[in-house]
């Protein structure tokens, strides 16, 4: 999929009413925007994203570098609260929600996979494992039994007492990924999870994300592999912060 200088901001959808969202839409986003002031002047990032994800949908988000790709998943995954316009998750209307509200909804509902793993260099696979329902009201007995089925299901009981350094960067991703699903999310966001793995570790990542999918889990990720991509449902293109239809 060739990526053209012609493509132009794709027609927006009508902004809907306050609350109104596609029917069965997980994720429903209304003239998004994020920008940086310079002075007098502003560059923007993302220009008036609207969009609605339903569940249980697989996208690619796709585009050349500096097009806004992870900005805009940051922003679905509540790790960047500096933008305007409308978000609705689970219809919580998330850019009404202080902090604490919206780090409540991201810990129950989200998991997200790193390009770069993000596994913590000086706990076990087990205690990564642990960390997301550490988060939880969960007693330890369930968590126990949850991280021992998470490292069955994932094939990766015998690295359970490794370090994330003892690990190939293949296996670390596998925890990543094992350590996002483990506490059972509406939804999983993937920065370029392949980036950093050859093509053997990258297929089986993807061919993870799609029986996932194949089970309920909605996935979001971003990718500049037209490979990867094409394991989604829908792709999105963006270009310059916007939405763009290619010609």
């Amino acid at each position: 999929m060739a990526f053209f200088s012609r493509s132009t901001p794709a027609a927006q959808p009508e902004f809907q009413p306050e609350g109104t969202l596609a029917p069965n839409a997980l994720i429903g986003l209304r003239n998004l925007e994020k920008s940086y002031a310079h002075g007098t002047s502003r560059t923007y990032v993302l220009r008036r994203i609207t969009m609605d994800v339903k569940e249980g949908e697989f996208i690619s988000i796709m585009g050349p570098s500096g097009a806004g790709k992870s900005t805009l998943l940051h922003i679905v995954g509540m790790h960047d609260s500096a933008w305007t316009g409308d978000y609705y998750f689970l219809d919580q209307p998330v850019h009404r929600l202080g902090a604490k509200d919206r780090a409540k909804l991201h810990k129950q509902h989200i998991g997200f996979v790193f390009q770069s793993y993000h596994l913590l260099d000086h706990l076990t696979v087990y205690e990564n494992l642990d960390i997301p329902l550490s988060y939880r009201d969960i007693k330890k007995a369930e968590r126990e039994s949850m991280v021992c089925d998470i490292l069955d299901k994932f094939a990766i009981v015998g690295k359970k007492d490794l370090y994330p350094n003892q690990l190939s960067g293949g296996q670390q991703q596998l925890v990543a990924v094992a350590r996002a699903v483990i506490s059972n999310p509406k939804v999983i966001l993937a920065d370029e999870p392949t980036g950093n793995l050859h093509s053997s570790q990258g297929k089986e990542i993807m061919e993870l994300f799609r029986k996932l999918n194949e089970t309920g889990t909605t996935i979001i990720q971003v990718t500049h592999s037209e490979a990867n991509a094409e394991y989604g449902s829908r792709i999105v293109q963006l270009r310059d912060g916007w939405v763009v239809d290619e010609p």
